[in-house]
């Protein structure tokens, strides 16, 4: 079984970066080029960062050296593979397909995650679905409108 502790803050965080980023590049008119080398970048890079601050905050709380690495590890597993999962899936479909099929890909993990800490931690689980998708749907609109403002502003430069 996952431990859930150890994937519960960077799998979100790949989700809805992954899903804001699509949204994001689209509504400034890139191109899959740029599209998929921003998932990549932001990925690695993101996900390296996380991983370190995750690091270091469980030293700080004085966690075990094995257990603070092997979290740290499992963080940047679980958000590689979902980063790659939305790569692949965007690069194998035509880019208005692959745009709606990655928002979908991304609510299903997102609720899929949500599901299982809403039944460890009993409590309601479309109350804790609903919650983490309106953020996400927050994130996202949030990106497409810096999308499109991006888009207007270069257009006229």
């Amino acid at each position: 079984m996952i431990n859930l502790r150890r994937v519960s803050f960077g799998t979100p965080a790949a989700i809805v970066t992954s899903m804001a980023l699509i949204v994001g590049l689209d509504a400034a008119t890139a191109n899959k080029a740029t599209v998929a080398g921003s998932f990549l970048i932001a990925g690695l890079a993101d996900n390296l960062t996380d991983s370190l601050s995750i690091h270091i905050y469980q030293e700080s709380e004085k966690l075990a050296e094995r257990e603070a690495l092997i979290t740290t590890a499992a963080n940047f597993i679980s958000r590689i593979a979902v980063s790659l999962s939305f790569v692949l899936l965007f690069l194998l479909l035509q880019v208005p397909i692959a745009i709606f099929a990655c928002v979908i890909w991304g609510f299903i993990l997102l609720s899929s995650l949500s599901f299982i800490l809403a039944k460890v931690r009993n409590v309601n689980s479309v109350a804790e679905i609903l919650k983490h998708a309106s953020v996400a749907m927050i994130v996202i609109l949030v990106s497409e409108v810096i999308g499109l403002g991006i888009e207007k502003i270069t257009a006229c430069l």
